[in-house]
């Protein structure tokens, strides 16, 4: 199980190394088209046309390549709640290994669904009215981030059945 860890945190460090630069450019391009958007509506008068087109495919990436990065260090929404009413460490530890497998199924459910989107988008050919940006262009951020999610979302139960810790940078090895 070591060997399968050590390869999952391989492509996870990877994957960060990717992704990790992408969303620093979108969210500094995200603010400047909204800044030149505000800019040239309000002080010049004349409105951008097709920014919003733009910042529409920038911000799903941003969004969704944000949230595979929250999957990734576990900040990611949760409602571990469990706790706090229950002082049973069995319990407990059930509850966390219960909410990994739904997680992760629900995650398999998400790819299923985005990739029928994101096929649906380009079986249709739906372009944006200024630019001609095909539409599966935004559509697919959600097929490739639910992907990631699955990745670790399994990493997540394989640390979780085996005690393994989640080390989130690369200078970090496995013990034990």
């Amino acid at each position: 199980m070591k060997a399968l860890l050590s390869i999952i945190y391989a492509i996870d460090n990877v994957l960060a190394v990717i992704i990790k630069p992408i969303v620093v450019v979108l969210s500094f391009c995200v603010a400047a088209m909204l800044v030149i958007g505000i800019v040239s509506r309000s002080f010049l008068g004349t409105p951008f046309f097709g920014l919003e087109e733009l910042i529409l495919a920038s911000v799903m990436w941003l969004y969704m390549l944000g949230a595979a990065l929250a999957s990734r260090e576990r900040t990611h929404l949760s409602g571990d709640f469990i706790q706090a009413f229950v002082s049973n460490k069995k319990i407990v530890t059930f509850f966390h290994y219960l909410a990994s497998v739904i997680s992760l199924i629900m995650a398999c459910f998400f790819v299923s669904w985005s990739y029928d989107l994101a096929h649906w988008a380009v079986q249709k050919g739906q372009t944006t009215i200024v630019f001609g940006i095909p539409w599966y262009i935004s559509q697919s951020s959600l097929f490739i981030a639910s992907i990631l999610m699955v990745f670790y979302s399994i990493r997540d139960l394989i640390e979780d059945f085996y005690g393994q810790p989640n080390p989130v940078s690369s200078s970090k090895e496995i013990t034990s």
